[in-house]
């Protein structure tokens, strides 16, 4: 069995004056991601979702994304207002069917399970305890199906002191319920607006970068600021019995572009 997600991060969308170049950028991706041939068998958003997490950034987002034809799937980031993304969103397929910010979606082939990191006021992450306890009640409902596992803060320092002071705190506490389950194929993860991958919990973790600005690569304390580079997303694919990830350009890439 085949299988293959589209994982995109971070649009940012916003209202008014500057609400161009981010919508520009995530209608592109989604559009990148319909021309795939085969198309995905879903999309996932790792969160910042919108800029501010107003009730009126969510309506733009809804009205960008409500025609488009794949299953696609939204998780929570520290832009984003979990409250005023659920008024907006509950009960629509774009958060499982739930009227949840964590939920859990089975497709033949893998559960894709979508975490909720944010902590209110903070740029920083956190599950907590009764999250991580519904995780691994949900990673032990179907042992022999692979999990994909998405979040929006990433679980361990990727070597950018300004976005590794704002990851997810309880990383330690994620590793030790993961470890416990063979199933999870790959961890997914957004926040800092670059492609990042490295091993976690017995698996990969990968990090995708922004569909409307990329974070500079600062390997030393100092804000990274927010730049204009060549957009991206993450395809990972099931092949035979190996779980690979490739990396598909957007901004600068000759492929077509889909419309919907």
């Amino acid at each position: 069995m085949t299988a293959a997600i589209a994982h995109l991060s971070d649009p940012h969308m916003t209202t008014g004056p500057l609400a161009g170049p981010p919508a520009v950028g995530l209608n592109r991706a989604l559009g990148r991601v319909l021309a795939l041939d085969p198309q995905p068998d879903c999309v996932v958003i790792t969160g910042d979702l919108v800029e501010h997490g107003r009730p009126e950034e969510y309506k733009e987002l809804h009205e960008a994304i409500d025609r488009f034809p794949l299953p696609l799937h939204l998780a929570a980031g520290n832009h984003d207002d979990p409250a005023a993304l659920l008024d907006e969103f509950d009960g629509t397929r774009f958060i499982g069917g739930t009227e949840r910010t964590q939920y859990a979606v089975d497709y033949p082939a893998f559960t894709l399970v979508v975490l909720e990191s944010t902590v209110s006021g903070s740029p920083k992450g956190c599950l907590g305890t009764p999250q991580l306890n519904w995780l691994n009640g949900i990673l032990a409902r179907k042992r022999d199906t692979p999990a994909i596992v998405c979040l929006h803060h990433p679980p361990i320092d990727v070597g950018i002191p300004f976005l590794d002071g704002m990851r997810l705190e309880d990383g330690v506490e994620l590793l030790d319920v993961l470890v416990q389950h063979t199933n999870v194929a790959r961890v997914l993860a957004g926040h800092v607006h670059r492609p990042v991958t490295a091993a976690f919990a017995g698996s990969v973790l990968a990090i995708a970068p922004s569909t409307h600005l990329q974070s500079g690569l600062v390997l030393h304390d100092g804000v990274p600021n927010y730049l204009a580079e060549p957009t991206s997303f993450l395809l990972h694919l099931l092949v035979a019995r190996s779980w690979i990830t490739h990396t598909v350009p957007i901004s600068h890439a000759a492929a077509p572009i889909a419309g919907f």
